[in-house]
């Protein structure tokens, strides 16, 4: 998950990935190195967070809504 420290929609995500026990690594895009900058390469130049990579598949979830929330858990495994 890239994300920020002060993002709302980041807290959003991983309190919902910590309640469904999803296991994740956090990239902070204001201190490692290039995820700034990979986070703007695929979000057409919007460093628009949270932005997950899933097996090389980047899913955005900016702004963590219920139709944001469903996608992420699709593509991480939660069923609903």
């Amino acid at each position: 998950m890239y994300s920020t420290k002060w993002c709302g929609d980041c807290w959003a995500a991983r309190s919902f990935l910590d309640e469904h026990k999803v296991v994740y690594e956090e990239l902070d895009i204001e201190h490692e190195p290039g995820a700034a900058e990979l986070v703007m390469k695929v979000n057409q130049g919007r460093r628009s967070v949270p932005t997950f990579d899933i097996d090389g598949t980047y899913l955005n979830c900016s702004p963590f809504t219920p139709e944001n929330r469903k996608k992420l858990a699709a593509a991480v495994g939660i069923n609903h």
